[in-house]
């Protein structure tokens, strides 16, 4: 196994067990982008954007995150990549964030971004937002890890509204 392999099994372990033992969804989510943030060394921006309940229109607003401070508190739907993810309900990478006019840009040091929808009762709830300095720094193997994170935080948000 390669050592980014080694590395994503060792957090993925950590942030299983955490999704076990914190008692809810905003827990879980502080302490995975915390986590995140630290241990994966290109994760350099990591935030859940949550839609706004019976906002009209439909509008992702920031929550938990670690990482610089970003202007981008609120996110309509049809604006950036963010936006693209939690309307399509699919994941999104962009290997070079400069190529792609949906970039709404936070940071001149940021190159590649992540965006995976978090799914509640079958319907998006928000998502999990990664943003890397490095160009093309989401391989697949990256993209599963980061759906299964989203993955957890969904089953407990299900879990809080059952």
């Amino acid at each position: 196994m390669n050592p980014v392999s080694t590395r994503l099994e060792e957090v993925r372990s950590e942030i299983s067990a955490l999704a076990e033992s914190l008692p809810t969804a905003h827990d879980l989510m502080r302490a995975m982008v915390k986590l995140l943030h630290d241990r994966m060394l290109k994760y350099n921006w990591v935030g859940f954007y949550l839609l706004e309940p019976g906002a009209q229109p439909p509008v992702l607003v920031l929550g938990a995150f670690e990482g610089a401070m970003t202007p981008h508190t609120r996110i309509p739907l049809n604006q950036g990549i963010c936006g693209a993810a939690a309307s399509s309900g699919q994941t999104v990478v962009v290997d070079d964030v400069a190529k792609d006019p949906r970039y709404l840009a936070c940071s001149l040091e940021t190159k590649s971004e992540i965006v995976v929808p978090v799914f509640a009762h079958g319907k998006v709830v928000g998502e999990l937002d990664i943003d890397s300095h490095f160009p093309a720094a989401f391989t697949a193997e990256h993209q599963e890890f980061v759906q299964h994170c989203a993955t957890l935080v969904g089953k407990k948000l299900e879990a809080a509204r059952a």
